[in-house]
């Protein structure tokens, strides 16, 4: 499929990108690595009339130290964050999340921003992010910035609560040092979006756990989480993981299988972490 014809805008500095924003409102999409956004144009489920590049804002791709937490910049590729020995020594959920994501190619070339933005619950970011505890920086025209959790990120299906004149410039993952972790993901092909998946990160008093492809959006399993916290065991907790989804039924599964699978990938997630 082709796109349909739109104007093309190269931003030299965020502020230029909010500015084309501000001008273009809804019409305009920000694009840094284009593997979310280039193939639901060409699918013609997306059809903006200006693309804004930001892909060369180079002040925007970093990994740094923030005391409490890693702050990680937009435009981060996913390649850097997966080789970062800031993220594996502090949010190694997040480096194992990233190594997963499609291929040598996409990660290379992909941002984690992008893919935040892009409000994809078959995406693996998402549930990392929810697990971690983390959230995003985005910030207006005018320069305005506010702080989004991750947990109000999320709105519905491809929807986020990111205002259309609105960017993320910053993630913002808590150190997890010395705290269990596990990702779990099941697909047909390495490269493949996760049939189901699976983010479980132990935080003190409890642990969080987030499904990947188990409904509208990136969730929570809370009826997991809520079962962990009454001293259920692993077995017991991950029986709860379909509570509350609802999955899809695709060419590449049913619902119940789905449900079958958020079980015994939580179950594995746990029991490989060490929470229960």
């Amino acid at each position: 499929m082709i796109p349909v014809a739109f104007d093309y805008v190269r931003a030299g500095s965020a502020d230029e990108a909010l500015a084309a924003l501000a001008e273009h409102g809804d019409e305009a999409k920000l694009m840094a690595g284009g593997h979310s956004l280039l193939p639901m144009m060409k699918l013609r489920l997306a059809y903006p009339s200006v693309i804004v590049d930001i892909g060369r804002l180079n002040d925007l791709s970093y990994v740094n130290d923030g005391g409490d937490h890693l702050a990680i910049g937009a435009l981060t590729r996913h390649r850097d964050i997966e080789i970062s020995a800031l993220v594996q020594e502090h949010a190694p959920l997040l480096a194992e999340a990233t190594a997963h994501v499609g291929d040598p190619q996409v990660r290379h070339r992909g941002t984690i921003g992008g893919s935040l933005a892009h409000a994809d619950a078959a995406a693996d970011h998402p549930s990392a992010l929810l697990a971690m505890g983390g959230s995003v920086v985005v910030r207006g025209s005018g320069g305005a910035e506010r702080v989004i959790d991750g947990a109000d990120l999320f709105a519905g299906f491809f929807e986020s609560t990111i205002e259309p004149t609105e960017m993320i410039t910053e993630v913002r993952i808590p150190k997890q040092g010395g705290q269990g972790w596990n990702f779990q993901k099941f697909n047909r092909r390495a490269q493949d979006w996760a049939i189901v998946g699976v983010s479980a990160q132990q935080v003190e008093g409890g642990a969080r756990v987030a499904l990947v492809n188990m409904h509208a959006t990136p969730i929570r399993a809370t009826a997991v989480e809520e079962a962990l916290a009454s001293g259920a065991s692993a077995a017991d907790a991950a029986e709860q993981a379909a509570v509350g989804m609802e999955p899809s039924s695709d060419l590449n599964a049913s619902v119940e299988y789905r449900s079958h699978l958020a079980r015994v990938l939580t179950r594995r997630a746990l029991e490989a972490s060490g929470i229960a």
